[in-house]
């Protein structure tokens, strides 16, 4: 069970947070959200696929790490084996959260305020990075506010983008089906992604109203992130072998 808490120097100038990653720490996840914000650095690593809220049934994008459930394929010893590790992931036990306040003029203003999972198990008094270091935010901390920020910054760029790649018939559903080498195959489903020859026949007025809001690039960022699902394959193979 979480318990979220206002982040504050007072109450929390001794706190670490440990930067290992493991499944005893929580990391073991075979996915998790991604954002429009960081699409260009994920894209080069991860598959990335679109999927239905159960809550709300709007689209959400996803990056894969693993094949199965509570299967990521990244970790190492403690490490995560990537050029880039996602907001999600980054940001740790933190998550943004914002207050009205009342400004001079008497209007209302939005205050971004950091919260913490105090019953995160990553959260620590004597081992990690520490979240203040002489009165003051620490790198990591700074580290973790910017993974906020792509957070915040993507949500608001989501819905936009998926009415953009509905208003041109662009999201398609897809199945991936796998045989690894042992002979296992494996049916990954309930997932969206671009229509590629959609996208490619595209008119040009379509194309420059996509470009011009910023949607066309993320399209085939997406679309050419499916070229990773291979790399989840041959480490999923690798992990077999060294198995045997």
């Amino acid at each position: 069970m979480t318990n979220h808490v206002v982040l504050n120097i007072q109450d929390h100038a001794k706190l670490k947070v440990n930067s290992q990653y493991s499944a005893n720490l929580g990391d073991n996840i075979s996915n998790t959200l991604t954002f429009p914000t960081e699409f260009a650095a994920v894209q080069r690593e991860y598959p990335i696929l679109f999927s239905k809220n159960p809550e709300t049934g709007q689209f959400q994008s996803v990056v894969l790490f693993g094949l199965k459930s509570d299967e990521n394929l990244f970790l190492n010893n403690g490490t995560w084996q990537a050029n880039y590790i996602p907001s999600v992931i980054t940001k740790g036990p933190f998550a943004i959260g914002f207050e009205q306040k009342n400004d001079t003029d008497d209007k209302y203003q939005q205050t971004p305020i950091v919260y913490i999972d105090l019953n995160n198990p990553k959260v620590n008094d004597t081992e990690g990075d520490s979240i203040f270091t002489q009165g003051e935010n620490s790198a990591y901390l700074n580290k973790v506010s910017q993974a906020l920020i792509t957070i915040h910054d993507g949500n608001q760029v989501s819905q936009p983008m998926f009415d953009a790649f509905n208003e041109h018939d662009l999201i398609e559903p897809i199945s991936l089906d796998i045989e690894l080498n042992n002979g296992e195959k494996i049916s990954i489903g309930g997932n969206y992604t671009i229509n590629g020859e959609k996208l490619a026949k595209l008119s040009g007025n379509a194309l420059e109203k996509l470009n011009n809001a910023g949607f066309l690039s993320l399209a085939f960022f997406v679309s050419s992130s499916l070229n990773n699902v291979q790399n989840l394959v041959d480490k999923k193979n690798q992990q077999l072998d060294l198995a045997k």
